[in-house]
């Protein structure tokens, strides 16, 4: 199976050691804050169970994410097939979460820019994109710093949230393959 390696990080299938920690990471408000809600125990276990078989499926999705000799689980980066219809799909879009006191370091540009190399050099994708709410600025920066565009005319009601819903309206970004910068380290598969 598929492992990434980056400057500071392992992209790499998920374990059993990964359960607790995944079930912390999205139980956290500060986590889910621009997400429905934050997943129970039950919800994590069948997450961590279509993680893990995509990847076994397909050889990528939504890698657990290793911190060499800090922290075994920081969250999850990787690649993922949108689950909706809209006016840009079929796409596959680059993800990320992670812990709290593993923001504003830098990991969730340098995973997802190892994603997206792999995304355009091995599975040779044509466009790679990234959806999140108006107000995950967090977010939206880290798809910036990606190389990403968004354009307002491109941004959407998400069909999975009911009309009136407070995250209802998402932007949109993407980045083609022939855009793309090689990031300054060499992820290694």
């Amino acid at each position: 199976m598929t492992a990434l390696k980056t400057e500071r990080l392992i992209l790499r299938p998920w374990c059993e050691q990964d359960l607790e920690p995944l079930v912390e990471l999205n139980s956290d408000p500060r986590v889910m804050q621009y997400l429905p809600n934050p997943l129970t125990r039950e919800e994590s276990v069948a997450r961590l169970e279509v993680y893990t078989q995509h990847i076994q499926n397909f050889g990528w999705g939504l890698w657990a994410v290793s911190l060499p000799e800090i922290a075994a689980f920081i969250g999850w980066i990787g690649l993922w097939p949108i689950g909706f219809e809209a006016h840009f799909t079929p796409a596959i879009e680059v993800g990320w979460r992670l812990l709290p006191e593993f923001w504003g370091h830098g990991y969730a540009t340098e995973g997802a820019s190892a994603a997206i190399q792999y995304g355009f050099e091995i599975l040779m994708l044509k466009e790679i994109i990234s959806i999140t709410v108006p107000a995950n600025i967090r977010s939206r920066r880290v798809m910036e710093k990606l190389g990403m565009h968004h354009d307002p005319k491109e941004d959407f009601n998400h069909p999975k949230f009911p009309e009136d819903h407070r995250l209802k309206r998402h932007v949109l970004y993407r980045i083609q393959q022939n855009e793309w910068k090689k990031p300054s380290f060499i992820p290694r598969h």
